[in-house]
């Protein structure tokens, strides 16, 4: 049995410990009773009780949520709608490719400059009507335009894993469009329709570039809230919101990576 080179181990856990051992740290001074320093002087859980009772925080992490789960469902409808559109229909060379670019274009340009390009274009719509003000709905619109790339990217690599065999086999027993859809194609794509929702509520959870330029005064996010914090001082409140919200997205994950396991092995 072949033995990894002590240097190659060696590397591998510093990395390791480079990615986690921050936030190993953030979760243990969110339990520490000491409320300023690095000084260690006991274990305590008043840091998360004070949490629930803060109402900026409870705000904060309901228009989080609300934010995260509309854009969300929409962007993975989009995303998939648009997914099977690209790869299904019998787009020429050229234009396929054209289509390939425009859908890479929002996860590889830079956050600023997604942002900044909503600001001018929510500017030009508020003379049309005062619904894009400054607030929860721009955010919304914001999430959704780099969401839905993400989402039909994931859905996209789905479908090509799949193949056309098994739609082809559905045509050949006389399946109609619609039937062919509900009953053989999103079926099969479940798993990637669910990891490229996932992967789209996780950007919106911890998105702050486009919330920041799109969000109003009553629409405080909780990176928003936790940057506006970190600037008058790091406290346990803090560390301790960063735990949870770090101990939500594991939930979730684990929780979509063995709903998309069942749904691949049956």
């Amino acid at each position: 049995m072949n033995r990894s080179h002590p240097l190659i181990v060696s590397l591998a856990m510093c990395t390791m410990g480079f990615l986690y051992l921050p936030l190993v740290a953030v979760a243990v001074f969110s339990v520490n009773a000491t409320k300023y320093g690095l000084v260690w002087r006991g274990f305590t859980l008043k840091w998360y009780i004070k949490l629930f009772s803060n109402e900026l925080i409870l705000t904060a992490a309901w228009n989080t949520l609300v934010l995260a789960v509309v854009s969300t469902v929409i962007a993975t409808v989009l995303g998939t709608i648009l997914a099977i559109g690209m790869d299904r229909f019998p787009w020429s060379g050229r234009t396929n490719t054209t289509l390939d670019l425009l859908l890479h274009l929002p996860v590889v340009i830079p956050d600023i400059i997604l942002a900044a390009s909503l600001v001018i274009a929510f500017g030009l719509l508020r003379a049309v009507s005062t619904i894009f003000e400054p607030g929860l709905i721009n955010m919304i619109i914001g999430h959704i335009t780099f969401q839905v790339a993400f989402v039909a990217l994931v859905v996209r690599s789905r479908l090509v894993s799949l193949g056309r065999d098994v739609e082809e086999a559905a045509r050949d027993l006389f399946a109609d469009t619609g039937y062919l859809l509900r009953h053989v194609t999103l079926p099969l794509l479940l798993p990637g329709i669910v990891a490229g929702g996932m992967l789209a509520f996780t950007l919106s959870l911890d998105d702050f570039v486009i919330s920041f330029f799109t969000a109003g005064p009553e629409s405080v996010t909780l990176p928003l809230y936790i940057f506006a914090a970190v600037r008058r001082g790091v406290t346990p409140q803090i560390h301790a919101l960063s735990t949870l919200v770090l101990l939500i997205t594991i939930v979730l994950i684990v929780g979509v990576e063995r709903v998309t396991r069942k749904a691949e092995n049956k």
